[in-house]
């Protein structure tokens, strides 16, 4: 049977018990800085005008993420593959949501708010890496922020090295090769991808 109403919703789930359901705030604490200190990756959430959807991955040396002030937060942009569809987003509809991780802790800290691009500000100094100033910086004015729970992390084990089977599965270069009729071969792809070579382009 498909949910159609919120009343269905809440019939089938319940109700959040009162810490969860009070646990969102609007400025940052200190304990949200000392996160964002420690976190090397962030997942930004956004969707254009007419609600098609678009997740990203961020990540740099922990504390990479910049606080301006308690309602405020930076995150450096970096050299990418410059598809660049968050930003698309974000110029049509501001509204993102983020979720922030630390190796190893099995709770997120989740943000929302809404952002706008900047390509300079006295503070782009302070988002220097490898002497690499970034050239676009994502702002993100906040609106709610929380921590998330720990059960998702459980349930998958993401965090026990144990459990990690990455080598079933075929090389970068493999994967791209089977869907996606690229002009360059599986040995052309393997070599821009090994890993020596392709992290020496990590910032420029």
């Amino acid at each position: 049977m498909q949910i159609t109403s919120i009343a269905e919703l809440e019939d089938l789930l319940g109700s959040p018990m009162p810490r969860a359901a009070s646990k969102e705030r609007s400025t940052l604490t200190a304990t949200d800085r000392d996160w964002l200190a420690l976190s090397p990756f962030v997942l930004v959430a956004t969707s254009d005008a007419d609600g098609n959807c678009d997740v990203s991955p961020k990540g740099d040396p922990p504390g990479f993420t910049h606080v301006l002030d308690d309602r405020t937060i930076v995150i450096p942009e970096r050299p990418g593959n410059r598809r660049a569809d968050s930003f698309h987003n974000i110029l049509a509809n501001p509204h993102v949501g983020l979720i922030f991780l630390i190796p190893g802790r099995r709770e997120t800290l989740r943000v929302n708010g809404r952002a706008r691009l900047l390509t300079d500000a006295p503070w782009f100094s302070e988002l220097v890496v490898e002497g690499h100033k970034p050239v676009l910086a994502l702002v993100v004015d906040i609106d709610t922020i929380f921590f998330h729970c720990q059960k998702a992390f459980m349930r998958s084990q993401l965090w026990k090295p144990e459990t990690w089977t990455p080598e079933v599965l075929p090389s970068h270069a493999k994967l791209i090769k089977s869907v996606q009729d690229t002009v360059e071969t599986v040995e052309q792809l393997e070599e821009y991808y090994e890993e020596g070579r392709y992290s020496r382009n990590l910032y420029t």
